[in-house]
């Protein structure tokens, strides 16, 4: 008998962001829908240390109505301590993968460094709206949940 595994998919940071900010709703209502899956239990996702901090800069300065710096960390801190979220975190190793593949894919450097420290912790699925950013990793299944 064969389970019906989900894949772990990484949650990018502009879903993270949208399920946060609601500047445009539908994209919201689609983001916050995400997370409620995880806050509730029903699914785990993955984050890395880097995507929050991305959230953080963005939520708090980046969006028409910002977050106040408090709101934005107790969000933070409670995806860390939450156990529906596989936190990722990048070191040495994954930083020299991540410079390889920012010379050979001449793709953003905060983007490869996001794929690598993926692939070095074995989750091969993301949602993104920036799906021209990370589909030429052959191993990384990309997904944008607003299409």
């Amino acid at each position: 008998m064969t389970e019906n595994i989900k894949p772990l998919f990484l949650i990018d940071s502009n879903v993270l962001v949208y399920a946060y900010d609601k500047t445009d709703e539908k994209k919201h209502e689609t983001a916050f829908n995400l997370m409620k899956k995880c806050w509730g239990q029903k699914v785990q996702y993955a984050i890395s240390v880097q995507n929050l901090a991305e959230f953080m800069v963005i939520i708090t300065k980046k969006v028409p109505q910002p977050l106040p710096i408090e709101t934005a960390q107790e969000i933070i801190n409670d995806i860390i301590e939450h156990s529906g979220w596989k936190v990722l975190h990048y070191d040495e190793k994954i930083l020299k993968d991540a410079l390889m593949l920012y010379r050979i894919t001449q793709k953003h450097f905060w983007d490869t460094m996001i794929a690598a420290t993926m692939l070095e912790s074995k989750v091969f699925h993301i949602y993104t709206e920036n799906v021209k950013d990370f589909k030429e990793y052959k191993h990384i299944t990309v997904v944008n949940p607003f299409d």
